[in-house]
């Protein structure tokens, strides 16, 4: 199997687990109005069962580890890990647990799932788009998936804002969630 000719969806039935060492889970946010700050979590696991026969059956679950916030900038990440945004010592997990698969044409997926930040659980829907799939060098059977969403951190509690001399805010209510994953087959 490779990206150049896409496998039958029957052939991605299985367990699937997220590749931490090849899978980003980011966000984008606006700063000070005028431009974004981009960021990502770097410990987290999921996985993932996919029925290609009925695409609906499918279901995932990740897992992310708040204080692995990482957006460059040390000073950032440490008051992205306090009270004011995620309150990792109260809420040290960010959960992602699906509730709905569903299958819009041959390369795109909406999975419909409750997250859950600091403590806060609502459901979003996140467009996935499927990259591929191919065997690696180690004989693992690979498939890539992409997908964002934005969201308003204030759903979730995420409420702490500075507003700025000339108007407007530090950081922006909508942020968009950005998942670009590499998932191995595993049974």
């Amino acid at each position: 199997m490779s990206t150049a000719s896409a496998p039958a969806l029957t052939d991605l039935t299985g367990t699937w687990t997220l590749d931490p060492a090849h899978t980003r889970i980011g966000f984008v946010a606006r700063h000070a109005m005028v431009t974004k700050v981009r960021g990502s979590f770097n410990e987290f696991e999921g996985t993932a069962v996919l029925d290609g026969a009925n695409p609906a059956n499918s279901h995932a679950e990740v897992t992310i580890k708040a204080a692995s916030i990482d957006t460059r900038n040390a000073q950032r990440d440490e008051h992205l890990r306090s009270n004011d945004f995620l309150a990792m010592q109260e809420h040290p997990e960010i959960t992602f647990a699906s509730t709905g698969a569903r299958q819009v044409d041959d390369t795109t997926f909406e999975l419909t799932g409750d997250l859950t930040i600091r403590g806060v659980t609502k459901p979003v829907t996140i467009p996935f788009t499927f990259e591929g799939a191919a065997k690696d060098p180690f004989g693992n059977l690979r498939a890539g998936f992409e997908g964002s969403v934005v969201i308003n951190r204030k759903d979730w509690g995420v409420n702490w804002n500075a507003a700025l001399e000339g108007g407007g805010v530090l950081v922006s209510d909508r942020v968009t969630l950005e998942f670009e994953v590499s998932a191995i087959k595993s049974a």
